[in-house]
């Protein structure tokens, strides 16, 4: 019945609170066969009110939250994941997009590495490289097994083993040039190394840096381990202009990398951290320091034991000098420049046989450096150079300095200095070839060619002398007389023909070697006499040659010409044997063996030279100063006689002697000269008979051949007078160019 006037809330049956505080699953007393339904009933009843108590209506009270512990950590791993995720996003993002920058993949290829020029001796020996890089390439199974180990050890220790990205060293990096905190250090595999010295520009951006790891993964699905190992190695920078292994110990260890042993190979890996820095041409302590951190890496990385490092720390620190040293070196130099002019620009690599024989090239050094070290500072000569040649023009030795980590020019080939009287062995030939003989009579006096008056050395006059004599004795005033008597320009004709290419003067002062020539042009003019009259042609290349054996050039030196009689090379021989024996040479004797040579001096001791020959080489030594200052009084016969008569020694040990040629062709000159064609030419020039001025004014002695010796009161000048000559009444007689056109 409702009651009105009342307000009830009327209470709708639902489930709702019921679920919440009763529990409708059967339990065992809800079962057949259970207790009563007034056990069940208090059981129930009982049940309900615990549930009441220890559970408040949802509607009155909330619920506890769960421990903060365990959704935190939950909730951190889910995030994680979530960052994880869009951060793999991002970067696949940024690789797609650079990526979609560079060119297509089908297109890439590994550049070729810059051409390298094997220059070789004729032992087979590596004289030098020339090129960009320094070194030739070697294939990793020649190259000492201890220069890949270190570089692994301490470069890539998991080269074999990743995909050609390091991702925790790159997510470093990525980060480290994000934020610009640092440089990027650790971040690379040697194959992404290898990536950015193939493709890139060293520029630190995202850009480069995504490009790497997509042109290391190429290098590492295109080629094998090995194969980037070697490219690497073959490639990158150890400092001091050398690039690649090769390049890098025959910089630092002058040897090949095939020879490097364990500390080497150390210091070498070590170098890669800071190439310049490092090097032990500029701080041989730090690249010492690194090399022991290099060592450590590879005792943890199993490659060497505890002995071997003992080993390898005992050795004392490389020290190497600034430049490449050696006197090789100005060998290679020259040999670059000449296969530039036989062949044109070299675009692959090269292997060039050269003449030189090592043995002879390091006596050549030691000589000169000997030398020098003995008596340079003191006499005031602080360089020297070398060049000694065989019959055929090929050069053997070859130095072009005292150091050439100091100083790299070439003064044996491209200084042209003054050779002093070292020229007048050609102003002797030129005389011989006119009819003049090693015993003919010339006065040794004063004389005066223009306003030229040539002196001798010592200031003195000897008189009549034979031209064995003066050449011995190197006077200048019979060398002075004789170039009047042949005419420079005869004189010039003769000295191009055996070998001088310079431009020579033509006036007299020719005879006292005044035009400047090189020393190797010099030498190799010398060579005819000692090859029997035969043209030399100074060369160092032999072949020229591809790396598969293929042949590019060859040089023919097998035919030369003859450019002298064998009576001009005995006469000449003879003369010249006389400087080394009895003259200005004495120190250029060498035992058992017959030498000739001259010596050359030039004004004021600037240049001191002495060119001598066996049958075997011709050899030709210069001593000064870069900067023309005068030595010491040092003269041909001086320092560069003693060091000839070093190098020749060394290089005729364990051979047999020899003589010179032309002995069987020298006849001596008859006691009595008449009118030769030598001395009609003289006589055309000097106006009658040969010199004329004795020693002393007083009664000259009688020349041999009954030549009667004359006096004269002043210096002529030619081409009239060289000294009054009597007729057979007394009164002046001269011969000159108009007389004998006239008959007279």
């Amino acid at each position: 019945m409702v009651t009105r006037g009342k307000s009830r809330d009327r209470v709708e049956p639902t489930f709702e609170e019921d679920r919440e505080e009763e529990d409708f699953r059967l339990d065992a007393n809800d079962r057949l066969g259970g207790r009563s339904s007034q056990a069940k009933t208090g059981t129930k009843g009982a049940k309900s009110q615990t549930k009441a108590k220890a559970k408040p209506s949802a509607r009155g009270r909330k619920a506890k939250p769960a421990p903060r512990s365990g959704f935190g950590i939950g909730k951190l791993i889910y995030w994680c994941f979530v960052l994880s995720i869009w951060g793999g996003i991002a970067v696949g993002g940024l690789i797609f997009y650079y990526g979609m920058q560079m060119p297509s993949a089908s297109s890439w290829s590994i550049p070729e590495r810059p051409p390298n020029m094997k220059i070789v001796s004729v032992e087979g020996t590596v004289i030098a490289n020339r090129g960009a890089t320094g070194g030739e390439a070697l294939p990793l199974e020649e190259m000492s097994p201890y220069i890949p180990q270190a570089v692994m050890a301490i470069e890539d220790r998991r080269f074999y083993s990743h995909f050609g990205v390091d991702p925790l060293g790159l997510a470093r990096a990525v980060v480290n040039n994000l934020t610009g905190s640092g440089s990027l250090q650790g971040g690379s595999t040697l194959t992404q190394q290898l990536a950015k010295n193939l493709f890139l520009s060293p520029e630190r951006t995202i850009e480069r840096k995504v490009q790497e790891v997509l042109l290391s993964f190429w290098l590492e699905q295109k080629f094998t381990k090995d194969q980037i190992l070697a490219m690497y190695l073959n490639r990158v920078y150890f400092g001091s202009n050398a690039y690649g292994v090769e390049a890098a110990a025959r910089r630092y260890f002058n040897k090949s990398a095939r020879d490097v042993n364990l500390g080497e190979a150390a210091l070498l890996a070590g170098l890669l951290k800071a190439p310049s820095r490092l090097s032990p041409a500029r701080d041989p302590e730090a690249a010492e320091a690194r090399a022991q951190v290099v060592l450590g890496a590879m005792r943890e990385e199993g490659y060497i034991t505890d002995d071997e490092i003992k080993t390898a720390m005992s050795q004392s620190p490389t020290r190497a000098k600034r430049y490449w040293s050696g006197a090789g070196q100005y060998v290679a130099d020259m040999v670059k420049d000449e296969v530039t002019g036989l062949i044109g620009t070299v675009t692959e690599d090269l292997v060039v046989e050269t003449t030189i024989d090592m043995t002879l090239e390091k006596k050549a050094e030691a000589a000169l450096t000997e030398t020098l070290a003995a008596d340079g500072a003191k006499l005031n000569a602080s360089q020297a150079a070398l060049v000694s040649i065989d019959g055929t023009g090929a050069i053997r030795a070859l130095v072009g300095g005292r150091d050439y980590a100091e100083s790299q020019f070439n003064r044996a080939v491209k200084a042209k200095r003054q050779p002093g009287s070292a020229f007048k062995p050609f102003v002797y030939a030129a005389a011989m070839e006119i009819g003049l003989r090693p015993d003919s009579i010339r006065n040794d006096a004063p004389i005066r060619i223009g306003a030229w008056t040539p002196e001798n050395y010592d200031q003195k006059f000897r008189g009549p002398v034979t031209l064995t004599q003066a050449m011995e004795d190197s006077l200048n005033t019979i060398a002075a007389q004789m170039v009047m008597e042949v005419g420079p320009d005869q004189v010039i004709k003769l000295a191009h023909r055996m070998g001088i290419d310079s431009d020579l003067q033509n006036n007299a002062s020719i005879a006292l070697g005044t035009s400047e020539v090189s020393l190797l042009e010099l030498t190799a003019a010398y060579a005819p006499f000692m090859n029997g009259g035969y043209k030399a042609t100074p060369h160092v290349i032999r072949r020229i040659l591809k790396t598969d054996g293929t042949v590019i050039y060859e040089n023919n030196y097998l035919e030369p010409p003859r450019v002298l009689s064998d009576g001009v090379v005995s006469s000449m021989n003879k003369m010249m044997m006389g400087v080394i024996n009895n003259g200005t040479g004495r120190k250029a004797r060498l035992k058992g063996w017959e030498a000739a040579g001259k010596s050359g001096t030039t004004q004021s001791f600037r240049d001191a030279l002495f060119v001598g020959y066996t049958s075997n080489l011709t050899t030709g030594v210069w001593f000064g100063n870069d900067d023309g200052q005068s030595m010491k009084k040092v003269t041909g016969g001086g320092l560069p006689a003693v060091a000839w008569h070093d190098f020749m020694t060394a290089a005729h040990q364990g051979l047999s002697p020899a003589p010179l040629p032309g002995g069987d062709y020298y006849e001596p000159a008859p006691q009595q000269e008449d009118m030769t064609i030598g001395t009609i030419i003289s006589d055309v020039f000097t106006g009658g008979g040969e010199e004329r001025y004795p020693a002393q004014p007083e009664a000259p002695p009688q020349a041999q051949g009954g030549e009667p010796g004359m006096t004269g009161a002043t210096g002529p000048t030619p081409p009239g007078d060289v000294g009054p000559a009597q007729s057979a009444g007394g009164e002046r007689r001269r011969t000159t160019l108009l007389d004998l056109i006239l008959g007279q």
